[in-house]
């Protein structure tokens, strides 16, 4: 039997696989409202037969965005906009939806990739950007606004109000983005957190931000309900961010009851140098999995079905996530499930497609 396509928990929530659609931002937001294109999108993704699919990075405030075209859960009218993108795909689809909350610290305030990603001016739509010290992003030209103690608080209120709109939508569980650079993982790196107070320094303060974000939604959460966390296990910068203190900041998380370790790595510093390839950061996640025995999933080119298959089966990792590879093969857990010998659930209305060869591949 694939132990990619065997039964999963994470908290209360079963899944019927171990495949994850990790979040993808479509930069196609209205002020923070999704639109039409989320409904496409997400409800294309929602017959993939992947077995949780968690939407794109979703800012607890407008100056949380990357850019201003990005989702937002801070306000009646975001959580109305979502309410009718999720009910469009709910009608159709019984796949779980998670969302990640996320705040995008200094690097906010940029265009959309397509439009080249730099910072926008002030006078071209762009906004004040926040962060734990007054340190520019690579290639910024605007520095940041130092947090101070009092916004701290308020952006914890800011991640708990979004994870009661959460709750309130519907979504199946929540991921906490503290990796690729954003705030979080601001805070959590030494390149990025310069600060002199409780919340910077040694790695117990630069944890603490974090931590309170992490207490204040599991508070704010039923009992039981999933909540996880995505980290950038290594900036991959000497003298940053790295592995051991990523396995001290999964064992604080762990006594606090997160529910899994979403582990990814980079996006805080232009000196990294990250070694691509097939699986470079599946060890990363086998250290959090093995040090800590959190639920954990692992991404990072994986693109094959054997390569998942062998992640998991090896105890590499208890998922799998899959971004970039399911935009280009949005029907890749079909394939992979043909390939070995699995079945997926899909809609009625493509049952008729299932090819000859594989006989029991639609359950």
């Amino acid at each position: 039997m694939s132990q990619l396509f065997s039964p999963y928990k994470l908290g209360d929530l079963a899944l019927a696989n171990r495949i994850i659609i990790a979040p993808m931002c479509q930069y196609s937001a209205d002020e923070g409202r999704t639109t039409d294109w989320h409904t496409i999108h997400l409800g294309n993704l929602s017959h993939s037969g992947a077995a949780l699919l968690i939407i794109e990075a979703t800012a607890v405030e407008p100056a949380g965005r990357i850019s201003p075209r990005d989702v937002g859960l801070w306000s009646d009218e975001t959580e109305a906009a979502l309410a009718k993108t999720l009910a469009a795909v709910h009608a159709h689809s019984d796949m779980p939806l998670g969302i990640q909350l996320a705040h995008a610290g200094r690097k906010a305030s940029v265009a959309p990739p397509w439009l080249g990603g730099h910072q926008l001016g002030l006078n071209e739509g762009g906004w004040e950007t926040l962060a734990p010290s007054a340190v520019p992003f690579d290639g910024h030209p605007r520095s940041p606004k130092a947090l101070t103690q009092d916004d701290l608080a308020r952006l914890c209120e800011s991640f708990a109000a979004a994870a009661k709109r959460s709750v309130r939508l519907g979504f199946a569980a929540i991921e906490l983005h503290a990796a690729h650079g954003y705030l979080m993982h601001q805070f959590l790196s030494p390149l990025s957190n310069r600060r002199e107070d409780d919340y910077g320094g040694s790695l117990e303060n630069r944890m603490r931000f974090p931590l309170a974000v992490f207490d204040a939604v599991k508070a704010a959460v039923p009992a039981g309900y999933p909540v996880g966390v995505r980290v950038s296990a290594t900036d991959w910068v000497p003298g940053g961010w790295d592995i051991a203190q990523t396995l001290a900041f999964a064992r604080e998380l762990k006594a606090r009851g997160v529910d899994f370790m979403h582990v990814s790595s980079g996006g805080n510093s232009a000196a990294q140098q990250i070694p691509l390839g097939p699986n470079y950061q599946v060890p990363l996640a086998r250290a959090v999995r093995q040090e800590t025995g959190l639920p954990t999933i692992a991404v990072g080119l994986i693109t094959e079905a054997d390569q998942a298959e062998a992640i998991v089966g090896t105890g590499d990792a208890d998922l799998v996530g899959i971004a970039r590879g399911v935009l280009y093969d949005p029907r890749w857990p079909w394939h992979a499930a043909a390939h070995l010998g699995a079945s997926v659930k899909v809609p009625n209305q493509y049952l008729r497609s299932q090819p000859r060869q594989y006989k029991n591949l639609f359950a």
